[in-house]
């Protein structure tokens, strides 16, 4: 009896829903870490706010490689990875500057902020985990999602330390720590997924 394929769009379909609800979480955390990054002059909140964006984007080029050849996916992981190091040199830019010139970043914000987006990202990587040995336009949602938690730990630290010491350093040094992360991050996907590349598709 001939394979209906009924498997493999059940599990196209699971990995759609999924990376819809990932997308639409990371890209209402961006327009809400991005305004309050900006008010509380914070560049950990800010770089935040940019890994936030990359990932909605992430999830949308998974999103449209779900159902697509093994190096469709490939490509888009590419993309991803791309576009996250893109971010990662921007953020970097910005928390140059702000150490030049100065910053007075306001604790309270940076740790309620933190601990909403922190509380979101669990959310999502529960959501992801159980696709994090799927192909690789997946192990690369993961990895997005693992690191937005690990980023939002770092957030809440910064202001706890910003409050403390009263010194606006933390947040520079969490910010660079988070664009470290994010480059990191895209390093990782663009090595996964030119190993994936080089691989012929299976029919």
């Amino acid at each position: 009896m001939a394979d209906c394929g009924c498997e493999m769009e059940a599990k196209n379909a699971a990995e759609r829903k999924t990376l819809r609800l990932l997308m639409a979480v990371n890209a209402a955390m961006f327009l809400i870490e991005i305004t309050t990054g900006l008010l509380a002059h914070s560049t950990a909140l800010l770089a935040d706010a940019l890994d936030m964006l990359a990932d909605a984007t992430v999830y949308g080029i998974s999103l449209a490689a779900v159902g697509g050849s093994k190096q469709g996916k490939a490509r888009a992981a590419l993309m991803s990875g791309t576009f996250q190091i893109t971010l990662a040199i921007l953020v970097l830019v910005d928390v140059i500057r702000r150490f030049i010139w100065g910053s007075n970043p306001e604790s309270f914000w940076m740790m309620g902020i933190g601990a909403i987006a922190l509380l979101a990202n669990i959310y999502c990587l529960l959501q992801i985990s159980k696709h994090r040995r799927g192909e690789v336009h997946m192990r690369a949602s993961w990895i997005f999602s693992r690191n937005d938690v690990i980023a939002n730990l770092g957030v809440i630290i910064a202001g706890v330390l910003v409050w403390w010491l009263n010194s606006r350093l933390p947040d520079l040094v969490i910010g660079l720590l988070i664009t470290g992360l994010v480059l990191r991050g895209g390093i990782d996907i663009i090595r996964d997924a030119t190993g994936e590349r080089s691989q012929p598709d299976s029919f």
